[in-house]
């Protein structure tokens, strides 16, 4: 793996913090930096592939309204039993 080195401007308190928490997990800081933003990485690429996998099924799903919607938002209401009703003109 290549490293490139980068400058960083942190809070004080911040930066003091996450020295201690390297030292107790027996890590260079810059060694917790990496893990850190590897995990950040991974986790951000899996919720891109959720969200398009997720839009894609949307996409395939037919609501048979042909795109048109044929209500207003006052015909919908909750009945009692707190299932939704629409009243279509």
């Amino acid at each position: 793996m290549e490293y490139q080195n980068v400058t960083l401007s942190l809070p004080k308190d911040v930066l003091r913090r996450a020295k201690l928490i390297a030292v107790e997990r027996g890590v260079a800081l810059s060694a917790l930096l990496v893990q850190l933003l590897e995990d950040f990485t991974r986790q951000e690429d899996a919720y891109r592939k959720a969200q398009e996998r997720h839009l894609a099924l949307l996409n395939e799903l037919n609501l048979g309204t042909g795109g048109e919607i044929s209500w207003k938002r006052e015909d919908v209401w909750l009945t009692g039993s707190g299932c939704l009703s629409v009243q279509i003109a």
